[in-house]
């Protein structure tokens, strides 16, 4: 853990949910893209502020870490009654038994819907490389076992569907990792860790078997999938390491994430395909600086402070991304206060939980995420389609101004487990004199003054003493 903090530490980020070994940092810098479709479509993501990310494959089955056990780095994730090539086998015939005969992608988009969220980004393939999408490159895959017969055994095509029938953004989250193929790991070597498990230098031709094989499999999502706007790269190890990149990103301890030797899947040659069917897509090729990571995407954890360059953070409702059975579970309070600190710090918010392995919803998300839609329902004006404001931060408000630039918005942020104060204040974003301050969820004029430097609301009498995640005022 300590290790994982240096990272965040040395890249200016803060801790803002868990510490785990396998999580992403943050590119240290941000190239805007040049493709005039492209940058229309990041303004275009940028309004949307909140969306859903969805892990769902074999690890969904038994509830475990995503593919992260297939790893022969984290042992105690593991059954270590098993010898690894048993565990292997045993992982990879969990496609005879995943059957999801529950799966309603309609119902699914509608819940993503009702608690505010804008855009979707689903796993078609994780680093087990188990495909949930009928791909002809393999026959590992959702198409190729007991719910083969299902009508909608295609679940990336239905899931892409019923998001976009709600008016969502589209996502496709893809590993370059693929644990599974042999043009990865090679079953001539022993596995070492999450890396190809042999030198690309020494076998080129292997290798580019496996840059094909990627190429491919892309190029299938995008063109037999519908509108897709974002291609959300997984697995930033896979990358050819400029020389020092790795002394900066990572303590020594942990250079084993990047081998002596290049994992380049040829970016250029996928972004320049992925545009040609899909014109405009945001390619997101994580922690990888350059003109394929079109947005950085600091994975668990909140940047120590506001970043004028496009960002999104990706949180789990629950521990771990996929089907999980333990708790806690994040209270909506704590979302919507963490949502409005991200807004207010320029960035958008992905909310992460895994379907179950019958294909439903867990039951533990339904509470927090009825209460995030209420509140965005009433206040979104304050979080959507808006951009930073330079003073962002008042102890617990946070600031959004709309995209002219003419209206402010401040989210007083209530402590979870206390009531609506019959005051409150900020410090900065004073309005100008005798202009007026609305609060958001009534469409009314509160009484204000200024006291000092400090703006000073008189809120409602109905309102005292109940419960909320935040207030949100616009002036």
């Amino acid at each position: 853990m300590f290790k994982k903090l240096f990272l965040f530490i040395i890249l200016g980020f803060s801790v803002g949910v868990q510490a785990q070994l396998d999580v992403h940092g943050a590119s240290a810098e941000y190239e805007y893209p040049t493709d005039p479709l492209v940058r229309e479509k990041l303004n275009q993501w940028q309004d949307l502020k909140f969306g859903v990310i969805l892990h769902w494959g074999l690890y969904s089955q038994n509830a475990m870490n995503e593919s992260w056990p297939l790893v022969n780095e984290l042992w105690k994730r593991r059954d270590t009654t098993k010898t690894y090539e048993e565990y292997k086998k045993w992982y990879w015939d969990q496609s005879k038994k995943f059957n999801p005969v529950k799966f309603n992608p309609e119902k699914w988009a509608e819940i993503s819907k009702n608690a505010g969220m804008k855009y979707l980004v689903f796993t078609t393939k994780h680093h087990e490389g188990f495909s949930m999408f009928d791909t002809k490159e393999s026959d590992f895959k959702i198409t190729n076992g007991p719910f083969a017969a299902n009508p909608k055994a295609d679940v990336t095509k239905y899931i892409f569907e019923a998001y976009r029938k709600q008016g969502m953004m589209i996502g496709a989250y893809f590993s370059k990792p693929d644990w599974h193929s042999e043009y990865f790991w090679w079953p001539r070597f022993a596995t070492v860790n999450r890396n190809a498990n042999y030198n690309t230098n020494e076998f080129p031709k292997q290798w580019q078997k496996f840059r094909d094989f990627t190429y491919n499999q892309i190029g299938e999502i995008l063109s037999d999938y519908g509108k897709v706007d974002i291609l959300w790269l997984d697995g930033g190890w896979v990358r050819n390491p400029q020389p020092g990149e790795m002394e900066k990103a990572y303590v020594p301890s942990n250079k084993s994430y990047y081998p002596p030797y290049p994992q380049d899947v040829d970016m250029p040659r996928i972004a320049k395909m992925a545009r040609e069917k899909q014109p405009g897509i945001l390619v997101v090729d994580r922690t990888i600086h350059g003109p394929y990571e079109n947005y950085r995407t600091p994975e668990l954890t909140i940047p120590k402070t506001q970043l004028k360059d496009p960002w999104e953070t990706c949180l789990t409702i629950a521990k771990g991304w996929g089907y999980t059975k333990k708790t806690p579970i994040k209270s909506g309070t704590w979302i919507i206060q963490t949502l409005a600190e991200v807004v207010a710090k320029g960035g958008n918010m992905l909310l992460g939980w895994g379907p179950t392995p019958e294909g439903e919803f867990p039951e533990y998300i339904n509470k927090p995420l009825e209460e995030i839609g209420v509140w965005l329902k009433a206040n979104g004006e304050a979080i959507y389609s808006t951009r930073i404001t330079e003073n962002y931060n008042d102890g617990s408000t946070w600031f959004t101004q709309s995209k002219d630039g003419k209206k402010k918005y401040a989210i007083f942020c209530i402590t979870e487990g206390t009531t609506i104060p019959a005051v409150i204040e900020w410090k900065g974003n004073i309005p100008e004199k005798g202009k007026k301050i609305k609060l958001i969820s009534t469409g009314k004029n509160v009484n204000w003054k200024l006291e000092k430097d400090a703006v000073v609301i008189e809120i409602p009498k109905e309102l005292i003493g109940k419960q909320t995640a935040a207030l949100a005022f616009s002036f």
